[in-house]
This record gives C-alpha cells, sequence and structure tokens, in this order.
C-alpha cells in the first residue's frame, strides 16, 4: 500500500500505538490508549469504543429503538460505550470524553455502529448515507465539519466483542488509506480483549485454587477428625438416612447437637455425596472469629478499607462459591451480621468491606450448633427469619451415651486409627475395658472418647491397650454410678439437671486447674474438648471467676 509522504507521520504513530497495544494486559486501559492516540490525528474529530455486554434495558436512552430491533438475542446483550475521546469545533468547551451522552447504549442492528456489530463487518458508504440515523444527525455533523466516518467490528475468530468507530474532518475518500490501519487496530484489539478475557479467566481460577488451598490447609491443620461415621445404632442409622436423604438435593441444613457428636463429619458426607462434591467445602468456626473481623472473614476486604487491611482479602463466601459453606457454631454469630448473611443466603449477593461492587456467590450452607436455638430465637438473640432460612432440613445428633451400642465398634476404629498415625502396631481392646467404656457418660462425646484413646495408646507399651480412664472430677458420670468400674444404672435426667452437671463439672476442672483454659494441663486438655468449645459452656452457663476457688480465668 503506497501511503502519502504527507501522511508518514502520523502512520508512523500508528505504528507505535500497535507496539503499545500489545503490551497492555487491561482491557479499560487499552481502549483508553486507543482513543486518546487516534484522535491526535489532525482530522479525527472524534473516536469511540463499544463492548457488547448484557443489556440494562431498565436505565437505556435506547430502550424504545431495541424494543422495534428484531436481532435475536437483544434482549440479553447490546453495545456499551466504553471509551471515547474528541473535541467539538462548534462548541469549543465541550469535549466528547464522556460516556453517558448519546450512544452510550446502542442495540444491535440499529444505527449504523450496531449493524456493524451485527453483520460482524464494516459498512459500504452506500449503507452508511442510507441509514435513517446518520440521516437524523446530519445537521451535527455539518456542524462538526465531520465529512466520514469508519467503523470496524472488534473480533477474534467468529466472536464480536465490540465495535471502534472514526468520525473524521476530511472526505471519506481521503481516508481509504487509513482503513487498512483502522482494521488493523480492530483485529489488535479484538484478539487483545480475547487474551485479557483468557488471562482473567486464568486469575480468577487462580485465586479459587488459592483460596480453596489456603482455607483446605487451615482444616487439616485445625481439625481433628473423628474418622468415618461408624456404627450400627438405630439413631446413627437414622441420621445416614437422613443424609442420604437431603445430599443430592441444594437445601440447607441445621444441624443439632453437644459438642464432640461428630456434626462437621456429617456436614462433610452431606457435601461428599451432592452435586457440589467437585467444589470445596469451606468452614467457618462462628465462635472463633473476633467480633470486629467477622464480615471481613465472611466477604474480605480490600486495600485500605481499614487500619491493618494492607492487600485485598477474598472472605469464606467467595472461596465457597459453587461449593457448601458450613457454619459451625452459628450460635455465636452476632446479630449485626445475623441479617447481612440472611441477606446473601436470599439473593446470593454480597459486597467485600470497602469495595462498592456487588458480587454474585453461589453456595449451599450447612450450619451447625450446639445451643439450644429455639431458646436463642425467643430470647432474641438469633434472628427468627434466619433460623427458618437455615432450618429447611434439620438434623439432631444423638450424644455418645444415647447410642451406647456404637462404643465397641467406635473405640476399636479410633484404636485403629490413632495407631497408625503414631507409627504404632495395631493394640486390642479388652473386653472388661470395653464394658468400662460403655459404663462412662461422655460429656465430651466422640472427641473425649478419641482422646481417652489417644493417651491410652502413648501409654501402653504392649500390644493390649492399658486404659488410661477420665477421673469423676472430668465426666459427668452415668446415673447411679460411684465408681468408674461400676456399671450404671438406668435412669433418666432432664436437660436442665444434665446442665447443671455439666456446669458443676467445668467449675470442678477450672478449681483444679487454677482457671487454666488453654495449654497442657488446662481445663480443656482435661476435659477433652476443644478450648474455643469450653470457652462457648463457660459463656453459656454463666461461669465466672466467682464460681470457683481458683481467683482467674486465663488462656494459659
Amino acid at each position: 500500500m503506497k501511503i502519502d509522504e504527507t501522511y508518514a507521520p502520523e502512520f508512523e504513530s500508528l505504528k507505535e500505538l500497535l507496539m503499545d497495544m500489545a503490551q497492555e494486559q487491561s482491557v479499560t486501559v487499552l481502549l483508553n490508549l486507543i482513543v486518546t492516540r487516534m484522535v491526535l490525528r489532525p482530522h479525527v474529530a472524534l473516536v469511540r469504543i463499544w463492548l457488547t455486554r448484557k443489556g440494562d434495558c431498565n436505565d437505556c436512552c435506547s430502550a424504545q429503538a431495541c424494543s422495534t430491533a428484531t436481532v435475536p438475542g437483544r434482549e440479553k446483550k447490546c453495545l456499551h460505550l466504553m471509551s471515547s475521546a474528541g473535541k467539538s469545533v462548534s462548541s469549543p468547551a465541550h469535549d466528547w470524553f464522556d460516556l453517558k451522552g448519546h450512544g452510550r447504549r446502542i442495540p444491535l442492528g440499529i444505527t449504523c455502529v450496531g449493524k456493524v456489530a451485527q453483520k460482524g463487518r464494516s459498512l459500504t458508504s452506500r449503507e452508511i448515507e442510507s441509514d435513517p440515523d446518520w440521516q437524523d444527525r446530519d445537521l451535527w455533523a455539518k456542524g462538526e465539519g465531520l465529512l466520514g466516518f469508519g467503523a470496524q467490528p472488534l473480533k477474534f475468530k467468529d466472536e464480536v466483542f465490540g465495535v471502534v468507530a472514526i468520525y473524521s474532518r476530511i472526505h471519506a475518500k481521503r481516508i481509504q488509506e487509513g482503513r487498512f490501519w483502522l482494521k488493523m487496530i480492530a483485529n489488535h484489539t479484538g484478539l487483545s480483549i480475547a487474551n485479557a478475557s483468557a488471562l482473567n479467566q486464568i486469575q480468577h481460577l487462580k485465586s479459587q485454587l488459592e483460596l480453596e488451598n489456603r482455607y483446605l490447609k487451615e482444616e487439616i491443620n485445625d481439625a481433628r477428625a473423628f474418622g468415618d461415621i461408624v456404627g450400627q445404632s438405630p439413631a446413627l442409622a437414622n441420621t445416614l438416612n437422613q443424609i442420604e436423604l437431603v445430599a443430592p438435593t441444594d437445601a440447607s441444613v441445621f444441624i443439632f447437637g453437644e459438642s464432640g457428636t461428630g456434626k462437621e463429619l456429617v456436614a462433610r458426607e452431606i457435601h461428599k455425596r451432592s452435586l457440589r462434591r467437585d467444589h470445596p467445602m469451606i468452614k467457618v468456626n462462628c465462635a472463633t472469629i473476633p467480633s470486629e473481623l467477622y464480615e471481613s472473614e465472611f466477604f474480605g476486604h480490600v486495600k485500605g478499607a481499614f487500619t491493618g487491611a494492607v492487600k485485598d482479602r477474598a472472605g469464606r463466601f467467595q472461596a465457597a462459591d459453587n461449593g457448601t459453606l458450613f457454619l459451625d457454631e452459628i450460635g455465636e454469630l452476632p446479630p449485626a451480621l445475623q441479617g447481612k448473611l440472611l441477606r446473601v443466603l436470599q439473593e446470593g449477593t454480597y459486597e467485600r468491606i470497602g469495595e462498592d461492587h456487588t458480587r454474585q456467590v453461589n453456595v449451599r450452607i450447612i450450619a451447625a450448633t450446639n445451643r439450644d436455638i429455639k431458646e436463642e430465637v425467643a430470647r432474641g438473640r438469633f434472628r427468627r427469619d434466619l433460623y427458618y432460612r437455615l432450618n429447611v432440613f434439620p438434623i439432631e445428633m444423638t450424644p455418645l451415651r444415647g447410642r451406647k451400642e456404637d462404643i465397641p465398634l467406635l473405640a476399636r476404629h479410633l484404636t485403629d486409627q490413632v495407631a497408625a498415625q503414631m507409627n504404632r502396631k495395631p493394640m486390642m481392646i479388652r473386653p472388661a475395658d470395653l464394658k468400662r467404656l460403655e459404663a462412662y457418660g461422655w460429656p465430651g462425646n466422640v472427641r473425649e472418647l478419641r482422646n481417652v484413646i489417644e493417651r491410652s495408646i502413648i501409654t501402653s507399651s504392649g500390644s493390649v491397650l492399658e486404659f488410661v480412664f477420665p477421673d469423676k472430677s472430668e465426666s459427668v458420670m452415668s446415673p447411679g454410678q460411684d465408681n468408674f468400674d461400676e456399671p450404671s444404672k438406668k435412669h433418666m435426667y432432664t436437660d436442665r439437671e444434665m446442665d447443671g452437671f455439666i456446669r458443676t463439672n467445668i467449675i470442678n476442672v477450672l478449681d483444679q486447674t487454677q482457671g487454666k483454659i488453654y495449654g497442657p494441663g488446662g481445663a480443656a486438655a482435661v476435659l477433652g474438648c476443644a478450648p474455643t468449645t469450653l470457652c462457648s459452656r463457660i459463656k453459656k452457663y454463666h461461669i465466672n471467676r466467682h464460681s470457683f476457688k481458683g481467683q482467674v480465668l486465663h488462656e494459659s
């Protein structure tokens, strides 16, 4: 192609533009670079770029024209003005950088620009001159001295991403030489948009994998698995039947039960058998999050949103997108956050702290609590509407003392599991010891049973397990049981009486540990439960330093 020497510097600048375009990865920066550089050419009055986006007909200046269009799929997409640059000669104080004026939305197939997007090619001079919109704006074009118009689709392979248009103050015949460059720029822009889209997808997937990896590592480090769900009692069979029923659905599940009964195991089994099993299950322990960090933990924040926010942080909802979010100890959730959680569950949208952008999320919620949540609702400490939203399918976990026929199977299973983890040979349990295990009250449920087995394996030297049983002060003994070795008598206690036993037991242990909760020799270790669970019980039973002989409650 022969180029007039007068325009050689101009086309040299276009070559530089192509080089600079190749280095940009941000679509927004790329589009602004194109329009601001191309409008520097002396005969160019206006350069605009539209991209195809989802339509927003409720707030669109072209809604009426769109309603008359017959382009398939017009309800889903239209052209959105994304970048504009130029200067008016009829109104020198006015520029064309504004993206909210005429042409900010163009239906596919309407006006020259819309037809370029629809056809996927540039228009002929006759097609441009016969366009009604161009004729209607002829007065504006004459006032601005516009003599030429050119538009090219931004496309890659067969996909049209948008349109770039140039309004020129030289005759169309004079800009024939520039059509080659406009088409080249359009092709490069289409390729850049495709690359940027692919890069964004890769970055999104990378970020999602990093989130999943980070949170799953936390799960591995923090969780102490009970092993598989083991047992053959009618109570456990009923729980497994409920899991089978609800797992394939997307219904919210609310798991109720004492601490250590295996609520998390049930949640994981539901997720494993669900249609979301190929996506992560992310756990949030609502009892361990500082109150001022709840919102950041759930929804994330942007850099600078508050003191200490030194970088962007994605929340647990984003990490669990398309998967399952397990909200353990949800009864500890502050009322202020309960409303925000309800909004996410109902609308599937949320915002990070410090960010105006609304994000979409698709998660299944499984909640769990060891509290009497109905009482919490009655006292106004838990939102009634949130309770009903979560309690679509309730599962009640039976405590270990209510399914004692499972204890021998569970004890043998845990013994094999813990011995393997400690690199010990398989160990046997005496029948008499199994009877003693069945006779115990197990206030800490399966978690306490595992702790007893762990301690016993550590202290046993032979192939037979020498059990280190808890002291009376550690447990709620079975009714009528004066000695751990004696079998329990059949008797029933009310929940209030059981609460009284548990409260007294905790006070006794705190007295022995002089108020120490965390660490070796602390009350949590003695009771065989997690420190966070013990803190929750202390709060639930209103235990303070005046309740026992120790002078102060402390962590270590």
